[in-house]
């Protein structure tokens, strides 16, 4: 076996966790003894006096993609809509791809947080929290496109219902309104539940940090958490009760989205598949966006023995059963077309696979369809290079699956005469590589200055958790009769054991 080298820890045997052995569970956590050894390896990531050079050229690249995205919004604000190359019948482009995209992507986060949870999943423990930042971080680029895409932005406070002196009153049958009030509760439950699974860490981090500045700001946020039994308890409880509520949002919130289509007369998207379409394909596609952030991050931060091949080949599997139901949609959304015996609906389809938007259709559905079918053989599902490339190309198959879906049904609607073609702007592409830029910035942000991998949580996982375990004796007297949660919030992590 390769060796894998460890900062500070010398070097030590790569373990293959992925085999299935019958009646034993497979480690999740590898080449580590003590709860002290997990807190030291999360937390130096944020007490290293600097970051890694590539964390460094990253920053920089996103910091300046950001500066591009407010020049582009600044120019749309002055100069109007008019920058981009909407028309008319295209009325919906860029905006509302990336719109749809982002709110995708911030899925997976809160189905590996909430669902698994609540199904005693451990192997989330260790992609739980960069996935949860991942939502909120989503979200928030999603959130810009409504608001920009308006025109009058100034006036974008029409969209709730509060009082004002022109007795302007919100549409509330509009699909548009149903996504503010959509995306804004599960952005704001998505937050609270990341940041009360975060209170145990911060306070690890406030016990171990060596400034007074770092000390301050990991204390307020921290709660006054001290790890007593009574704290444990009703955290555990808070965040049990969070995941029950984040549960229905996870499933609704992109039902609610696919709502802004399917309320519609318009061929291709007045169907009644896209609910369900929709979900799966967020979930698809936020699974892909969580693996292709810990790829680099594992590798970059030296948590591969937290991040595992098992928990890297058990998303892959996820991208693989979802990709087969995006696939099956796609047919069967050409199957209730011709079953409609509607020719509108079934000219809409055709054309998709067919008229001028076929380049984009088929980019979709090789990526999307065709390509998670390498994930059936397991050595495709545990090769790093592989499956990061694999991610990606489905990230990629999944913003074409939204522009395919809007912009080639509103070309080419009813009357040919009303046909037009679109094609983007500069300024549409700055906003969208801009949205990245966001994306990648605030994720940096996370990744410098707070844990990454739920040190609490992934303690429980760890056999010297289990009062059961055969060495648990020996452990505990070496360690004082330190536990999971002893552990999680003392100074040294447990690190005397």
């Amino acid at each position: 076996m390769s060796a894998i080298p460890r900062q500070d820890m010398g070097f030590v045997e790569a373990v293959d966790n992925t085999a299935e052995t019958p009646g034993r569970r497979a480690p999740l956590v590898l080449n580590m003894t003590r709860f002290g050894e997990v807190t030291h390896q999360v937390a130096r990531v944020n007490e290293a006096a600097r970051p890694p050079l590539a964390w460094t050229v990253a920053f920089l690249i996103s910091l300046a993609l950001v500066g591009f995205l407010g020049f582009c919004i600044t120019y749309l604000f002055f100069a109007g809509v008019g920058v981009w190359n909407l028309n008319n019948p295209i009325m919906w482009a860029f905006d509302i791809t990336n719109f749809v995209f982002w709110v995708g992507i911030g899925h997976a986060g809160t189905l590996i947080s909430a669902i698994l949870f609540l199904f005693r999943q451990k192997w989330r423990t260790g992609i739980n929290r960069f996935a949860e930042a991942m939502t909120i971080f989503a979200v928030i680029c999603a959130g810009m496109f409504p608001g920009i895409h308006v025109g009058r932005v100034w006036l974008a406070y029409w969209l709730f219902p509060i009082p004002n002196s022109m007795e302007m009153w919100p549409q509330f049958r509009s699909p548009l309104l149903w996504d503010v009030f959509a995306v804004s509760t599960y952005f704001t439950v998505s937050l609270i539940f990341w940041y009360i699974g975060l209170v145990p860490d911060l306070a690890t981090l406030r016990d171990r940090a060596k400034g007074t500045i770092r000390q301050l700001a990991y204390g307020l946020f921290s709660l006054g958490w001290r790890g007593s039994n009574r704290h444990w308890h009703r955290y555990e409880v808070a965040y049990l009760l969070l995941a029950a509520l984040s549960t229905p949002l996870v499933l609704s919130v992109h039902s609610v989205v696919s709502f802004d289509f399917a309320v519609s007369q318009l061929p291709g998207w007045h169907t009644t598949i896209f609910p369900p379409y929709f979900v799966a394909g967020a979930i698809f596609s936020g699974f892909a966006m969580v693996t292709t952030l810990a790829i680099p991050a594992r590798q970059l931060f030296g948590l591969k023995d937290l991040i595992t091949l098992r928990h890297l080949d058990n998303m892959n599997k996820i991208i693989l059963v979802t990709g087969c139901m995006v696939g099956y949609a796609y047919g069967m959304e050409f199957f209730i077309a011709w079953y409609s015996g509607a020719p509108y609906e079934k000219f809409a389809f055709m054309n998709r696979a067919l008229g001028q938007y076929a380049w984009a259709y088929w980019i979709m559905v090789s990526c999307n369809v065709i390509t998670p079918q390498l994930f059936w053989f397991k050595k495709v599902r545990t090769s790093i290079p592989l499956m990061f490339i694999l991610c990606l190309a489905v990230n990629i198959g999944m913003w074409f699956e939204r522009f395919v879906i809007i912009v080639s049904s509103l070309a080419n609607d009813f009357l040919p005469s009303a046909w037009d073609k679109y094609q983007p702007t500069w300024v549409e592409i700055g906003t969208m590589f801009g949205s990245f830029g966001l994306f990648g910035m605030l994720f940096l942000l996370f990744c410098r200055w707070l844990p990454m991998v739920a040190i609490a949580e992934i303690k429980a996982t760890m056999p010297q958790a289990n009062p059961h375990w055969e060495g648990y004796a020996a452990h505990g007297a070496a360690s004082g009769g330190a536990t999971a949660h002893g552990a999680a919030h003392s100074p040294e992590g447990g690190a005397k054991s």
